[in-house]
């Protein structure tokens, strides 16, 4: 039987999805093929589970908003000097109050595919808990307290990854940043020798446990997309598609890798025409995806960057009208 989440299935596995699966991200979620969960929380006693109304995070840092419709700005480390490996402060698993909106979510879902969400993850908490400039200079002048601190970060998320295997989810999302909109944060061989082996573990254990891997990056993080396909990733979601060589990416991965991408949220999706967004799909479909599959749409509305209504419905329109066999 065809269902929304063998639909998603099969393009991440190609295995011949019957049309493109399409993901609604930030609102509009019960018009897409997915429903996401968010697993974060804020510190004990604030906010409301699975929704992202805390002004400090469980781990600690706090996000500021400024008025600019995003979710917050980092104004000051939770660690301003790097901590010793007693005196990290791991948040508690609170699975209870993590899964309270567990039943509402699932009776939404339907026949849809579950994909729970870290939310923020890996070096991007790193980067919160202290902030950038230090972040990017700990691994170089304090590489023992930067592996104490970044490996309790993991293996939290490795906790919320059992965790979600436990209550029925079908993958496991990681949002962790790694280009600029010129290229990588650090080096390839840097980035090679410090984070690749530690998410290897992650997706590894998420493999293990059945659950399919959805990593983001924004940025242009070419360079490694090949390292994050070579050590599991199912779904690469290239957030910044109009910084990235996608011609390039489709050379190297193309019928090998699953891709989940938006019509540019910084150019085609906000200054495009409904005709423009269109030929934009399927540019992306054309590079990225096969017959057999491979190829996820992204809609995310983002009228706070001018984005107008027409073209946030004319996004999801156009990835609804890709037709896989093509």
């Amino acid at each position: 039987m065809n269902t929304r989440r063998s639909l998603v299935e099969k393009a991440i596995t190609f295995q011949h999805p019957e049309r493109i699966p399409v993901v609604f991200w930030n609102c509009d979620q019960t018009e897409g093929d997915l429903l996401l969960y968010h697993l974060s929380l804020g510190a004990e006693g604030e906010g409301t589970p699975n929704a992202w109304d805390w002004s400090t995070n469980e781990w600690g840092y706090q996000l500021v908003k400024l008025g600019d419709g995003t979710m917050g700005h980092p104004v000051a480390p939770y660690y301003a000097e790097m901590p010793a490996p007693g005196a990290i402060r791991v948040p508690a698993l609170r699975e209870t109050e993590r899964l309270s909106a567990l039943p509402a979510f699932l009776e939404r879902c339907g026949d849809r595919y579950r994909l729970a969400s870290l939310d923020l993850s890996g070096f991007t908490v790193y980067t919160l808990l202290r902030v950038f400039e230090p972040s990017m200079q700990d691994f170089l002048v304090d590489p023992d307290g930067f592996a104490a601190l970044m490996d309790r970060i993991l293996d939290f998320e490795c906790d919320l990854i059992r965790l979600a295997a436990r209550h029925g989810f079908h993958g496991i999302h990681f949002a962790d940043d790694w280009g600029t909109q010129c290229g990588l944060m650090v080096s390839p061989a840097l980035w090679r020798r410090l984070f690749k082996p530690r998410y290897a573990r992650q997706f590894a254990l998420a493999r293990q446990l059945g659950l399919h891997t959805w990593y983001h990056c924004c940025g242009n993080f070419l360079p490694i997309m090949g390292d994050f396909h070579e050590i599991g990733v199912d779904v690469i979601n290239i957030a910044q598609p109009n910084v990235v060589d996608v011609a390039a990416v489709g050379t190297q991965l193309r019928g090998r890798q699953c891709f989940m991408l938006p019509i540019s949220y910084q150019t085609v999706s906000i200054q495009g025409t409904p005709a423009e967004i269109h030929a934009e799909a399927r540019r992306l479909h054309d590079a990225l995806g096969t017959p057999a599959g491979g190829f996820i749409g992204y809609v995310e509305e983002y009228s706070v960057m001018g984005m107008p209504p027409e073209n946030y419905r004319a996004c999801g329109e156009a990835f609804r009208r890709l037709n896989p066999g093509e």
